[in-house]
């Protein structure tokens, strides 16, 4: 798809990244939150990102169609070179290069930022998004079995990383 613009996420796109996350939350197993996000929720959460862990969005024809970020991986010290990363896409706009776009531009930030590693925690049986991470060059790290239960089923996650530098 064409006319995607990716720029960083401000305070008026708060709105419609709750949109897709809530759909993934009530939805999907794409993440192990399980009760809907509140605007004011979000916004709290959204004050937490900057220049350090950018959060950012994917538009086409001035809809937000996807957003993006790079969080902290771990709290101790010895981690500060560790990203993870998350990225949701609008169901209405998925195989579209949506996500490929977003995933593109933040695997450039963590880079720029001098990042080491960046992960990729991602449900077992989520194929489109570990081979979106694939076609970056990630690689599998690990599986945690059934670490997370959604919708009365048990579920892995599949840790992949990609070392930047």
């Amino acid at each position: 798809m064409s006319g995607i613009i990716i720029r960083r996420a401000n305070e008026a796109d708060v709105t419609d990244i709750t949109r897709i996350y809530n759909y993934a939350i009530l939805n999907t197993t794409a993440t192990f939150d399980i009760e809907p996000k509140t605007i004011e929720d979000r916004m709290q959460w959204f004050h937490r990102y900057g220049d350090e862990y950018p959060l950012i969005v994917a538009t086409v024809d001035g809809k937000v169609a996807g957003w993006a970020l790079i969080r902290p991986f771990g709290q101790r010290k010895a981690y500060r070179y560790t990203v993870e990363n998350a990225v949701y896409v609008d169901c209405d706009y998925q195989g579209k290069g949506v996500g490929t776009a977003l995933l593109s531009e933040l695997i450039s930030l963590a880079t720029d930022k001098e990042y080491h590693v960046i992960l990729a925690l991602i449900v077992g049986g989520n194929e489109s998004s570990i081979k979106l991470h694939e076609k970056f060059g990630f690689e599998q790290a690990g599986v945690m079995r059934e670490v997370g239960c959604k919708f009365d089923r048990w579920l892995d996650i599949i840790i992949l990383q990609k070392i930047l530098k």
